[in-house]
């Protein structure tokens, strides 16, 4: 990390270089955008005096840096959004999360509408505080659920409890039983599917389980009902997961070949149609349906459940013939 104050002299190989330029090449821990906001913030003196960025050296200048730039730090925003709480109390809560609100904003995102409509900013208004252990554009969470995906989702209020929640969830004593409907009849009727998983090289936005050295990842399913339909073929599917990795039930469901009704980035059709009609889902059918795990002060077992959504439950009675 660089040292500030400091003093830099310009030499006369430097003669000709922009201000910006030579700075970028002296503090090689800062980036030239930070580098001409320290000037703009009239942090850089040449000779005493201040200066542009594209000041030009001429060689034998004295040039101070009075300090770094501080960047504005990435915080949540609370807003008041609607939130369907299943349980709270003062060390924790449980959430029945919608299907297209994120959970938190993204390492990129600033005070603005990339960081608007996350649960984290639903949740910083119904409770004003939460656990810090996240950092600031992750206060609260312990774990997290697509963004195409609803259910239950417990929060830490405080640091201790999403310490010891963090601990269960790492020891994989935290349930979690999810409901989904996927294409095709997926056989046999009970399985499990443990294909480790990494990061798609060519599309980033995606997981595969076609890599070698990815993470562990373990996926548990039951078939509750098999569907035939004027739509095609479609299973609905209990599963239970003893790891949590990124888009692990859609990608280990997709690397069968069944994928998740409505999930478009890993193979599902966009539309199903007949001569007559055609439909289509919005949102990924897959739903965080209950969740156990211990008190994390009172050690107490907690368990939580949630139907389906209405959305759910209407495509289900369509595809049915119900």
């Amino acid at each position: 990390m660089e040292d500030f104050p400091k003093t830099l002299l310009a030499g006369s190989a430097d003669s000709g270089k922009r201000l910006d330029q030579f700075l970028a090449g002296q503090l090689t821990e800062t980036s030239r955008a930070r580098v001409q906001q320290l000037i703009s913030e009239e942090k850089v003196l040449v000779n005493d005096a201040a200066a542009k960025p594209s000041l030009r050296l001429r060689g034998g200048e004295r040039i101070q840096i009075l300090g770094s730039i501080e960047p504005p730090p990435m915080r949540a925003i609370a807003e008041d959004i609607p939130l369907d709480v299943v349980y709270e109390d003062e060390d924790l809560a449980v959430v029945n999360k919608a299907a297209g609100m994120m959970v938190h904003a993204g390492a990129g995102a600033t005070e603005d509408e990339r960081n608007r409509g996350t649960l984290v900013n639903a949740l910083l208004h119904h409770f004003g505080k939460l656990s810090t252990v996240g950092g600031n554009l992750r206060p609260g969470i312990v774990h997290r659920l697509d963004k195409a995906t609803s259910g239950l989702i417990v929060v830490a209020r405080n640091d201790e409890a999403h310490r010891k929640l963090a601990a269960q969830f790492a020891r994989r004593k935290v349930k979690k039983v999810y409901l989904a409907l996927v294409h095709g009849w997926i056989k046999p009727d009970r399985g499990t599917i443990s294909s480790s998983i990494s990061r798609d090289r060519v599309r980033r936005t995606r997981m595969t389980t076609r890599r070698s050295g990815g993470r562990e990842a373990i996926t548990h399913y039951l078939v509750q009902k098999r569907i035939e339909s004027k739509f095609g073929k479609f299973s609905l599917l209990e599963l239970r997961i003893d790891t949590g990795r990124t888009h692990q039930i859609r990608v280990h469901l997709a690397s069968l070949r069944h994928p998740v009704v409505g999930d478009t980035l890993y193979g599902a059709p966009r539309e199903m149609k007949t001569k007559e009609a055609a439909i289509s889902l919005p949102r990924n059918f897959l739903h965080a349906a209950e969740l156990q795990f211990e008190h994390p002060r009172t050690h107490e077992l907690m368990k939580f459940s949630r139907p389906l959504p209405a959305e759910l439950e209407d495509f289900l009675k369509i595809v049915d013939g119900q």
